[in-house]
């Protein structure tokens, strides 16, 4: 028998780990997961953000950020972001 994981149970276990957000928008947000609520708002330390732009890729760092669940796209677990890929 398979075991079944629920995808607030995945993202709990990514507490304390690296971890890359896709928006839906042009930006991307890598950084260590601190903590999230039902609705998928996200709390990252250490962030780098991506923003594309027609001149090519611009990154920013930031120590903190909030991110907010309902405009995310995608997570990607264990991740240092699009650098990495």
């Amino acid at each position: 028998m398979a075991s079944q994981i629920l995808p607030l149970e995945l993202i709990d276990r990514c507490i304390g780990s690296r971890i890359w957000v896709v928006m839906k928008n042009d930006r991307e947000f890598t950084g260590t997961l601190l903590g999230f609520d039902d609705f998928v708002n996200m709390v990252l330390e250490d962030v780098t953000e991506y923003e594309i732009t027609p001149k090519g890729r611009k990154s920013t760092k930031l120590a903190q950020t909030l991110l907010n669940g309902n405009n995310i796209c995608m997570l990607v677990p264990g991740s240092d972001g699009p650098e990495q890929a």
